[in-house]
């Protein structure tokens, strides 16, 4: 059976036309709205950089990192190591410069120039209640491809531990966490560029 309207269309065969021009259409619009994505997406090209380096590999391929002697009158023996390791990981596992023992496109050198506990708080009775550690570098950064990066600077870091435990107890693992911090910051000032 066949509907009619007033003017004796035939409402089922239109609409079912009207239909299918619809249809057609909008077929014809995402079409249209995917290709215009697909050549704006082809278009851009976007790089992220997770560890935050922004190196230009075409020109910086190696870096030189020397050991940091301890020039701090107060020391703790497995600190050295423990920086310079540290160090030297960090671009290792960061960036794709090959690490050299003498002219590197990048070096760095320094010194650990400070190595120092203080009392942080005191409690209500008069004595201490928290100390704190600190560790100064001081790092020299020369840029073999572009010296207005060249730069000579210190770097710190604190932590601190309730005096009721004993500095042994805690050294090591306040150490590695001023180590780190130190660390980040050498490598965002000097291959980051933030």
């Amino acid at each position: 059976m066949v509907w009619t309207n007033k003017n004796n269309r035939n409402i089922g065969q239109n609409s079912s036309g009207k239909r299918m021009h619809i249809t057609k259409r909008r077929r014809s619009i995402a079409f249209s709205i995917i290709a215009l994505v697909i050549a704006v997406c082809a278009s851009c090209s976007v790089s992220y950089k997770f560890n935050g380096a922004s190196i230009d590999y075409s020109k910086t391929k190696t870096i030189e990192i020397a050991d940091f002697p301890i020039r701090s009158s107060y020391v703790w023996g497995p600190m050295g190591p423990m920086f310079n390791n540290k160090l030297k990981d960090e671009f290792a596992n960061n960036t794709r410069l090959i690490q050299v023992k003498r002219n590197g496109d990048l070096k760095i050198e320094g010194e650990i120039t400070q190595y120092s506990q203080r009392n942080k708080s005191v409690s209500s009775d008069g004595h201490s209640a928290q100390t704190e550690l600190s560790i100064t570098v001081n790092v020299r950064f020369t840029n073999n491809t572009n010296h207005d990066e060249d730069f000579e600077k210190q770097f710190s870091a604190t932590a601190s531990y309730e005096t009721t435990q004993s500095l042994v107890s805690v050294q090591e693992e306040l150490v590695t966490q001023m180590i780190d911090d130190i660390v980040d910051q050498i490598f965002n000032a000097t291959v980051a560029n933030w």
